[in-house]
């Protein structure tokens, strides 16, 4: 139905006779017109039809902070002092994936107690951390979950790389 009512549109068209060609004004009489009147050749923007959604004035979004990109950045944890920088990036809103091996070489205490600050920064926050295999932690802002795939046996003790006494 749509096709034939371009068509008949298409002929009505075609049926009419073109408009008459327009004249050319020399380029001395166009340039002389328009100096003569130059408040007719102003611009004038259309007034704004009341209700229309050109307009409405743009809203800002309710938070003072500009919006801005969420960004996944790999950083290697050296020292215990890193642990500032990893904070502020996700304050800002990063990703953050933390690769701890050069500091479990140094120290496995440092480590541990670096992980646990962390944990409770990104719970004081409403942000979310997790480990990845066995050298790498990840740690979300606020807003952003990691997902964790519920096993039937969660309730069991995960094997752990570490010897186990007999």
């Amino acid at each position: 139905m749509k096709f034939s009512l371009f068509r008949k549109k298409k002929q009505q068209s075609q049926t009419e006779t073109p408009a008459a060609p327009l004249q050319e004004k020399p380029l001395q009489e166009a340039a002389t017109a328009s100096e003569a009147k130059p408040e007719a050749t102003a611009a004038v923007e259309p007034a704004p039809i009341q209700g229309s959604v050109a307009s409405a004035p743009e809203k800002k979004p309710e938070s003072a902070e500009p919006l801005s990109k969420t960004y996944l950045k790999a950083m290697p944890l050296k020292t215990a002092a890193d642990i500032e920088n990893v904070k502020n990036e996700v304050k800002n809103g990063n990703i953050i994936i933390l690769r701890v091996t050069p500091l479990a070489s140094k120290s496995i205490d440092d480590v541990k107690d670096v992980v646990n600050e962390l944990t409770h920064f990104a719970e004081s926050i409403g942000g979310d951390i997790a480990r990845l295999g066995e050298e790498r932690v990840v740690i979300c802002p606020p807003k952003i979950r990691i997902w964790r795939e519920k096993s039937p046996g969660s309730s069991d003790a995960l094997p752990t790389a570490a010897p186990t006494a007999a």
